[in-house]
């Protein structure tokens, strides 16, 4: 049955564009600049696909964790599956590995959260409603007395003309601080957002926890705590637990002692006992907090907590090879595929399981990106760019292999094109649309368009734009360097099964499986759809290497300054 789909779904590509021919009546790919028509489209094996996800997910990987024996097994599988295919090692020093140098910290605590007011004292519990760390490369790190405060959202967005610090000194102190983006109601219409600020219900960055993270740093905070709610977040509490296992992070000149010397979390529930000590009422500070006249609100409380660090240095790997391009004068330049091979690795058991397969996340991006792979060796003509594909370590640390890459690249950005990302696949069935996560951010859009129009395929904006995944996967690293990236998610129109299906199986997933022993391969999988998404996939990344021009960040977009400063360099 798997085989049968993929030769369906190369039918529903439609005659025009398997025989090579393109919808558009001047042959190009829109926004191209120029495509070259695909002669013979390669097959994709559902069954590959599946049968890969199974060996990378198979208890033996161990959850494939960075510097476990997992990693050695996933790397040498990649090698020799990347060998099997016949592409060539993707570094210049003729290997298909790049170094990637972390220090792993294991926190325990030493001194639970206490916070004091007064007469009053209360102690929270460690794991069940406090979840803390450091990211300093020291034995020990805490904060002790430390005057709480609690800074609405943390952010400040001058664009927005947005600053919940103001004149406020919080150096040497702990901020409270909400997830995700202030969600301003619509003055015209109270039951909407403003689409004017922070993109409506769209989260930007300064709604990531990494961003509420990095400006308290800025500004000398001794301590950050933000506050979990689950919608708001995008996952429950039970996956910021998982915080408290190995931490990874880049090895920096600094040892990272710029940061705040304790990051962490807090449950709804003992936020409000915190504020509710100072005095204050959660719920009315929220609300305060989604005004620009918002003003950090001192508790009078004072914190303390400590924590000592167990660390290791190691060198983790990223595994890359590439298709040689065929024109000798833009074989040089490069389409970047990406998908992280990592994943937990072994940690607290839920229902006696104790290893986090990862099998959705990510095992299944890394096999198609494998099939990916295999269909630029056979496709004709090859394409006059090269492909490179890169499945970086330690996402689920923070997104850090990608980040390595795209400040470390192997081939210089100012020469790479696009980069197209796979984290995920639709592993239940057939969709008439597909999800663009940062929809209308690039040329990579039109490109998807077009692929997706000869399937009879339409494309759809995030359904869960709140959740920020455009700054949750690998792409965000190689878009904050200037270069255009592509992220796909599964659509949301499932042929045959009711409007509602989406919605359920997301929910399913993130309430059951992500981040939980539990991700692994399931019976009733149906990958016909994340065939047809690979095609997509492949589609755009071989017209981008045939294009004239370079594919280019839409006109307002965060980071087109960023990629037309380095192209002019």
């Amino acid at each position: 049955m798997l085989r049968q789909i993929c030769v369906l779904t190369c039918m529903m590509l439609s005659a025009a564009a398997c025989s090579g021919e393109r919808p558009a009546e001047d042959g190009r790919a829109a926004g191209s600049g120029g495509a070259t028509a695909i002669a013979s489209m390669p097959r994709f094996d559902a069954e590959a696909i599946l049968e890969r996800t199974k060996v990378l997910s198979a208890d033996e990987f161990e959850g494939r964790a960075p510097g476990t024996q997992g990693e050695e097994r996933t790397v040498k599988y990649l090698e020799e599956e990347f060998r099997k295919l016949g592409l060539q090692p993707g570094n210049t020093d003729g290997t298909y590995i790049q170094q990637v140098p972390l220090i792993g910290i294991t926190a325990t605590n030493t001194q639970p959260l206490t916070v004091k007011g007064g007469s009053k004292t209360q102690t929270f519990k460690w794991s069940d409603e406090v979840v803390a760390w450091t990211k300093h490369v020291a034995d020990t790190a805490s904060i002790k007395d430390s005057e709480l405060i609690f800074a609405g959202y943390g952010v400040t967005a001058p664009e927005f003309n947005w600053d919940d610090f103001k004149d406020v000194d919080v150096k040497g102190k702990t901020l409270i601080v909400l997830v995700n983006d202030p969600q301003v109601p619509d003055p015209s219409d109270p039951s909407k957002l403003d689409p004017q600020l922070f993109n409506g219900n769209a989260m930007t960055y300064y709604g990531r926890w990494t961003y509420k993270f990095e400006e308290g740093a800025r500004r000398g905070a001794a301590g950050i705590l933000l506050v979990h709610e689950t919608g708001p977040a995008g996952y429950p509490f039970s996956v910021v637990q998982g915080n408290l296992r190995e931490k990874f992070d880049l090895v920096t000149p600094d040892k990272n002692m710029g940061r705040s010397a304790i990051e962490g979390w807090v449950t709804l529930d003992a936020a409000r006992r915190m504020l509710q000590m100072g005095g204050q009422d959660f719920d009315a500070l929220k609300k305060q907090a989604l005004t620009r006249e918002f003003r950090p609100v001192p508790l009078n409380l004072a914190a303390s907590i400590a924590i000592r660090n167990t660390m290791r240095t190691l060198e983790s790997r990223n595994v890359l090879a590439k298709v040689e391009g065929a024109d000798p004068a833009l074989r040089d330049e490069y389409v970047v595929y990406t998908a992280h091979w990592d994943h937990l690795g072994v940690g607290a058991p839920v229902n006696g399981d104790s290893i986090y397969n990862g099998a959705l996340d990510n095992a299944s991006g890394v096999a198609t990106l494998l099939e990916i792979a295999r269909a630029f060796t056979q496709v004709e003509p090859k394409p006059k760019r090269s492909i490179l594909f890169l499945m970086v370590t330690a996402e689920e640390q923070g997104l850090l292999g990608s980040q390595h890459y795209a400040v470390s690249p192997v081939y210089p950005l100012t020469r790479t094109l696009a980069n197209i990302n796979v984290d995920g696949v639709n592993q239940w069935g057939r969709t008439k649309d597909i999800t663009v996560i940062g929809m209308g951010a690039s040329d990579l859009d039109d490109y998807l368009r077009e692929a997706a129009a000869a399937q009879g395929r339409t494309l759809r904006p995030d359904p869960e734009a709140e959740k920020g995944f455009y700054y949750r996967s690998d792409h965000f690293n190689f878009a904050k360097q200037g270069v255009p990236a592509l992220y796909t998610d599964t659509g949301e129109e499932f042929i045959g099964k009711p409007a509602e299906y989406s919605r359920q199986k997301r929910d399913e997933y993130t309430n059951n499986d992500y981040h939980s022993p539990s991700d692994q391969v399931k019976p009733d999988w149906d990958l016909s759809g994340a065939v047809e998404d690979a095609q997509l996939l492949f589609v755009v990344g071989y017209n981008v290497a045939n294009a004239e021009r370079f594919p280019e960040w839409k006109p307002g977009n965060e980071f087109r300054a960023t990629r037309e400063a380095m192209l002019k360099k």
